[in-house]
């Protein structure tokens, strides 16, 4: 056996076992969502599924209205999503083509720095713009402060910088303006990395929870993350973890969808896969 056959069985062995660490937490919850409450604190612990799942999944989603934080959880994540592509387009364009845009390094380095403040840091001085402008428990308090996205603009700008400038010069002698050359030619050549960053902004968003559970305090407006949360009992009684599993995947249903879906494209947005 050559060396490099070997090599590639250790890298399918250690594919393997990082798989398995991977996979084996929503594997345990998926059992854990079809087990009866007694079944759930049996020791040893079950690994093999029951049939309790169809009544954990009633349970889950009746006693939180999961479906109305399924639906908030939907529109802000797609509205986000959307804002992000968008706004991170025209600042890429504006950073890479506009060459008179006074204090452009500047702007652009400040784009950075941004990037090194998590939303922790953020959420005092958010939270209290928010209430200044009375969009505690509307939408716009959940998706406004989302809008922008440095990685979006980097994502964007490292592929605009890649476009060779005889394309730009073409098309200018052509009498395409800025909008015309962005709208014609420059977004169907990123429309892999504009599907990748919908995506990904998507499931972010969904996964969403310290900033909803502040600035909402109303049951219609609040979450999914919030309502597997609400799932926990009291201190006072045994967590029924079947049924919080069961709220947990479907929680997990929305994002996965989109992610089967669409994961060719994040393949080739990011240059992991060639395009046929």
């Amino acid at each position: 056996m050559n060396p490099r056959t070997i090599k590639e069985i250790n890298t399918y062995i250690l594919i393997t076992i990082l798989t398995i660490i991977v996979a084996f937490p929503i594997y345990y919850a998926l059992i854990t969502s079809t087990l009866s409450m007694r079944q759930t604190y049996e020791y040893p612990p079950r690994f093999l599924p029951s049939v309790h799942l169809i009544e954990n999944i009633k349970t889950a989603w009746m006693s939180i209205n999961m479906g109305r934080m399924m639906y908030n959880s939907f529109i802000i994540s797609v509205i986000v999503a959307l804002s992000k592509v968008v706004i991170s387009l025209l600042a890429a364009f504006a950073f890479t083509y506009f060459d008179n845009f006074k204090g452009k390094i500047f702007f652009f380095a400040v784009v950075l720095s941004v990037q090194m403040l998590p939303l922790p840091v953020r959420i005092v001085p958010t939270y209290g713009l928010m209430k200044a402008f009375g969009w505690v428990n509307t939408y716009y308090a959940l998706t406004i402060p989302f809008f922008a996205t440095t990685t979006g603009i980097l994502l964007y700008r490292q592929l605009f910088l890649q476009v060779p400038i005889s394309i730009s010069d073409a098309a200018r002698i052509d009498g395409a303006g800025p909008v015309r050359f962005l709208i014609s030619i420059l977004i169907p050549m990123a429309k892999n990395v504009t599907a990748a960053l919908f995506i990904i902004e998507f499931i972010f968003i969904w996964g969403q929870y310290l900033w909803p559970l502040i600035i909402t305090t109303t049951a219609n407006m609040r979450v999914i993350q919030i309502g597997v949360k609400m799932l926990l009992a009291s201190e006072a009684q045994a967590a029924q973890w079947n049924v919080i599993m069961a709220g947990a995947l479907i929680a997990l249903v929305p994002p996965l969808i989109v992610f089967l879906l669409f994961h060719r494209t994040i393949l080739y947005g990011f240059g992991l896969k060639e395009e046929k």
